[in-house]
């Protein structure tokens, strides 16, 4: 049954991948090198030399997080992912909900990684001395325009392009962080800077509160995690493999987040100087490789950060046009957002999604933003629907996972659920009260978005087509077996 999908009208899915493809396609959508390229200054301008620690609270809150998601992937495997695992658990118009808020986390995070590429590509020709300074529009467009030529292509060939693309660059950033904590701990360090455990020393005056809000930069950093799961009807044992993707991403991303913020912090130094150049910084891995080891590897790490930056735009647009085309087909759509290419992929949806980031893009660009942040912002966006999305499914993995009798989980488990949900909630909570402009708008956009979904899922038929088409999947969540028994496939 789990290598056979059931073919719809509209096509079906290839099952090709194994969890190495599917872990590869988490991490590509995360974008670990791109990531630290930028997101740890974010949060040293919150919490100064105590950066890691938004990224050991992100980490920690996904992880609970994660504990919903591989419980419900031993269940249920469809492209949909979030909207598919809610809608099964808290009901269709939830579910609807649920990938309304998930595509759109997409799609922005999709535009601002498309931005940041403009960010890089500009450093990158000014460090080779050249005269041309283009606007990070164009390089912007050209690089969406890649993604969409790309994304055409066969699930096993994007995954492969995303793992590669990490690996190479994570091995270059790897050997800066090294280079760097021997060189402190060692006293070889530009400037005397020495190894210090005050990078676990937050400001005087910091809370938890002030660690949530900068803990946004923590929880980007982790965006798309969860990417595994939209490739449930695409991976030959998805029971299996994508509960174990899920894992390795996390693990394999946190400890990577983890060493380089620390060798960052410790790199630029954690006295008031050090942490003000961090803080402001625009290009931390061209900085400190160029400090610490010299400007050849300062280019090559540029050049990781705009690969892996290119790897996140392919891996968040490719995931949109997935969940797009499961909201379509399931809502009984019969247009061609419901369809597949020969290659297996949904190109249509792929086109749609990508109009959609170059609305952002350009939107962006008439705001007269600066590229850092224009990048921001739409990053911003993205993982406040992202975090609304993971609310949903935290809570349809409790209802399903401990009030359902056919469901063996052991009680005291429960617990962790409910942490993930206080986590993501309170995070929530501090991003979208009390902050200055812009930021303070970037909540109610997602609410806007939100209500038109919403009012969408109030059309005649749309429930109960969902309900349908979901109810192919399985029978009424009551009816399921205990937890390591059964899988459930379209």
């Amino acid at each position: 049954m789990a290598n056979s999908p059931v073919v719809t009208p509209q096509g079906t899915l290839k099952r090709e991948l194994k969890v190495a493809d599917a872990a590869a396609f988490s991490v590509g959508l995360i974008g670990p090198v791109g990531v630290m390229a930028l997101l740890g200054a974010g949060a040293a301008s919150i919490l100064g030399g105590g950066a890691t620690w938004a990224f050991i609270f992100a980490l920690i809150a996904v992880a609970l997080v994660a504990y919903g998601f591989v419980k419900l992937s031993r269940h249920i495997s469809h492209t949909g992912s979030v909207y598919a695992t809610v809608g099964l658990t808290l009901g269709p118009r939830a579910g609807f909900l649920a990938g309304w808020s998930l595509f759109l986390g997409y799609v922005t995070i999709g535009a601002g990684s498309g931005i940041e590429i403009g960010l890089f590509v500009t450093q990158l020709l000014k460090s080779f001395g050249t005269s041309i300074d283009p606007d990070w529009v164009w390089v912007t467009l050209v690089a969406l325009a890649l993604v969409v030529l790309l994304g055409r292509r066969e699930v096993h060939v994007i995954t492969r392009i995303l793992l590669y693309a990490e690996l190479i660059g994570a091995v270059f950033v790897v050997f800066l962080d090294i280079v760097i904590l021997i060189r402190v701990g060692t006293g070889t360090a530009p400037g005397g800077k020495l190894f210090s455990w005050k990078f676990l020393q937050l400001p005087a005056g910091t809370d938890i509160g002030i660690i949530a809000a900068a803990a946004v930069f923590g929880f980007l950093a982790f965006a798309g995690f969860e990417g595994a799961a939209t490739l449930g009807e695409e991976t030959s044992d998805p029971k299996r493999d994508i509960p174990r993707a899920l894992k390795i991403a996390i693990f394999v991303v946190g400890v990577f987040y983890l060493l380089s913020i620390v060798a960052q912090s410790l790199g630029y130094g954690l006295d008031a100087a050090g942490v003000k150049a961090f803080g402001s910084s625009s290009a931390p891995y061209g900085e400190l490789a160029g400090a610490y080891v010299g400007t050849w590897l300062a280019n090559v790490l540029t050049v990781a950060a705009t690969i892996s930056l290119f790897a996140i735009f392919v891996g968040t647009l490719s995931g949109a046009s997935r969940v797009l085309f499961a909201l379509a087909r399931d809502t009984g759509s019969n247009s061609r957002l419901s369809r597949i290419s020969p290659s297996g992929s949904p190109t249509t949806a792929l086109s749609v999604v990508a109009v959609l980031a170059l609305i952002v893009i350009v939107i962006e660009r008439l705001t007269g933003a600066a590229v850092l942040d224009a990048t921001f912002w739409a990053l911003t966006i993205g993982t406040i629907a992202l975090l609304v999305a993971y609310v949903l499914a935290t809570v349809g993995a409790i209802r399903f996972l401990f009030f359902n009798k056919k469901i063996r989980t052991p009680p005291w488990q429960i617990v962790v659920p409910i942490l993930a949900l206080v986590l993501v909630l309170y995070t929530l909570y501090k991003n979208a009260v009390g902050l200055e402009a812009p930021y303070s708008y970037f909540p109610y956009i997602v609410a806007v978005w939100l209500l038109i979904g919403l009012a969408l899922s109030f059309r005649k038929g749309l429930t109960d087509n969902i309900a349908i088409s979901l109810k192919k999947m399985s029978s009424e969540p009551e009816e399921f077996p205990a937890d390591s028994a059964k899988e459930i496939v379209i």
